[in-house]
C-alpha cells in the first residue's frame, strides 16, 4: 500500500505506474481516493470547528449559570445538544469515508523501481545472469516421477487416496534426500549470519490483508473452516506478521530471519504435463529468507538473497538462471523482484525453484511495523526470497545429478545430511 501523501501530491505519478503494470481498469481508483480524501479533510475541519464552538459555549454556559441567567444557559445547551448530533454524524461519516479509502488504496498498486523492465506478463520477464553450464546428457532423462520410483521413493495413488490430488508420500532414500536438502539449507543459511526460526503455520485474516494482496490470497491460501484463521502458502507471511503493530529500534536493523515450515497452496489452474507428480502439489516445506530494514538498505539486500540461492543451487551441482519480473508480472505490493530458475536437462530449458522479492514500505505501512529512528518514525522495508522449496527442488537435484546407470550421485556438502553417501543407487 502506497502513502496516501504521495497519491495526494503525485497523482500523476501513481497513474503512470498503474499504467506501466498494465492494470488500466484501475486508473479510475486514483480519482476516487482524491475525491474521497478531500471530503474526508472537510469532514474533519467541520468537526474541529464544531467542537471549538461546543467548547465556547460550554464556557458561556458556565458563566451564565454563575450569573444566575438559567434560561439563558438552557437555551445554549439545547443549540449544543444539536451540534453533538450534527458531531456524531460527521464522525460516523469521516469513519465510512476512511474504510472507502483504505479499501480502494489496499488495491492500488506499489510504486515500482525504475529498473523493472516494462512487460505485460511473465512472457516478457528478462534473463539476467546464468550460473553454471547448463549440459543435456548422451542418455535419455526420465520424468521425475519415474526416477523417484526406481528408488522406490514415492506413493502418489495412496496420497490419491488418503488427501486426493496435489498431495503424495515421499519414502525411503527419496524422503531422506528430501530433509538433507531441507537441512543443509537451514545450516547454509544459519552460516550467513541469519537467524533461525520456526514460524506459526497458520495465521490471521489481518496478517493475510497485511502482507499479501486479496487476488493472491483467494488463489493462494485455506481457510479455516469456523476459525479467524488461514494455512500459511509460504513461512514469509507469519515471519512478517510477527512484527505487527511493532515499533523497531533503527539500531536493531537489519533483522535477517530463515525460516523452515510447510506450506499449503490452492494451485487453482496448475493444469499440464509439468503439473504431474510434484511439480505443482497442494503441500510441501521451504527453507525462506526475510529481511526488515531500513529503506535505504532494501535494494542492498535484495542483491545478496537472490545471491544466497544461486550460490546454494550451485554447492548442489544445478546450472541456475535470474530472470527478472517485468512490471506485468509483479505482485502489487512487490517493488522489484526476480526468479531464480534451474536447468531442467530433461526438458531442455529452465524452470523456478524461487523467487525474490523487495516489497518496500507495503508490507509494514499494513502491518504498522515502524521504526524509531534520529529523525523521528518510519515505514521499514521488507524483503523475502526462497532458500530451497523441495520436493519442486528434487526434480532439478535428481535430473542434473543423475547418472546412466540410474544412480543419483550426492554432491561433498550434502553427504554429512546423508550418512555420507556419495551415490544413491536405484532399488529397481
Amino acid at each position: 500500500m502506497i502513502d496516501i501523501k504521495l497519491l495526494r501530491s503525485e497523482p500523476e505519478t501513481v497513474r503512470e505506474n498503474i499504467k506501466k503494470k498494465f492494470q488500466f481498469d484501475k486508473l479510475p481508483l486514483v480519482d476516487e481516493v482524491l475525491s474521497l480524501d478531500e471530503r474526508n479533510r472537510q469532514i474533519k475541519t467541520e468537526v474541529e470547528t464544531l467542537r471549538a464552538e461546543r467548547n465556547r459555549a460550554s464556557k458561556q454556559i458556565g458563566s451564565l449559570m454563575a450569573k444566575g441567567q438559567r434560561e439563558e444557559a438552557e437555551k445554549i445547551k439545547a443549540e449544543m445538544s444539536l451540534i453533538g448530533e450534527k458531531i456524531d454524524g460527521l464522525s460516523k461519516e469521516e469513519k465510512d469515508v476512511e474504510d472507502k479509502i483504505y479499501a480502494i488504496m489496499l488495491r492500488i498498486p506499489n510504486i515500482i523501481d525504475p529498473s523493472v523492465p516494462i512487460g505485460k506478463d511473465d512472457g516478457e520477464n528478462v534473463e539476467l545472469q546464468r550460473f553454471g553450464e547448463p549440459s543435456v546428457p548422451d542418455f535419455e532423462i526420465p520424468y521425475h516421477t519415474e526416477i523417484i520410483e526406481r528408488f522406490c521413493g514415492i506413493d502418489l495413488d495412496a496420497a490419491r487416496k488418503v488427501a486426493g490430488n496435489g498431495f503424495y508420500y515421499l519414502t525411503g532414500d527419496i524422503a531422506r534426500l528430501h530433509s538433507a536438502i531441507l537441512t543443509f539449507a537451514r545450516d547454509f543459511m544459519i552460516n550467513k549470519g541469519f537467524t533461525y526460526v520456526i514460524p506459526p503455520f497458520m495465521i490471521r485474516s489481518n496478517v493475510v490483508n497485511g502482507v499479501m494482496s486479496f487476488a493472491e490470497m483467494d488463489a493462494m491460501m485455506y481457510k479455516i473452516e469456523g476459525e479467524d484463521l488461514y494455512l500459511i502458502g509460504t513461512s514469509e507471511h507469519s515471519m512478517i506478521g510477527r512484527f505487527i503493530d511493532t515499533i523497531l529500534e533503527e539500531s536493531s536493523l537489519p533483522l535477517t530471519l530463515t525460516s523452515y515450515s510447510p506450506c499449503f497452496r490452492k494451485e487453482k489452474g496448475a493444469h499440464g504435463i509439468e503439473e504431474r507428480g510434484v511439480y505443482r502439489i497442494h503441500q510441501f516445506e521451504k527453507q525462506e529468507m526475510i529481511v526488515v530494514c531500513r529503506p535505504e538498505d532494501s535494494m542492498k539486500w535484495y542483491d545478496k538473497l537472490w545471491q544466497n540461492t544461486v550460490e546454494f543451487f550451485r554447492l548442489l551441482d544445478i546450472p541456475v538462471r535470474t530472470l527478472e519480473c517485468c512490471s506485468g508480472d509483479l505482485a502489487d505490493l512487490k517493488v522489484k523482484s526476480c526468479d531464480v530458475e534451474a536447468w531442467s536437462p530433461r526438458q531442455h530449458k529452465y524452470f523456478e525453484v524461487g523467487s525474490c522479492s523487495n516489497l518496500g514500505d507495503a508490507q509494514a505501512r499494513r502491518l504498522k511495523i515502524r521504526v524509531n529512528g534520529e529523525k523521528g518514525k518510519y515505514f521499514a522495508h521488507t524483503l523475502n526470497n526462497t532458500v530451497v522449496a523441495p520436493p519442486r527442488m528434487l526434480i532439478a537435484f535428481l535430473e542434473n545429478n543423475l547418472n546412466k546407470d540410474g544412480s543419483v550421485n550426492i554432491p561433498e556438502p550434502l553427504r554429512v545430511y546423508m550418512g555420507g553417501l556419495e551415490k544413491l543407487n536405484p532399488k529397481k
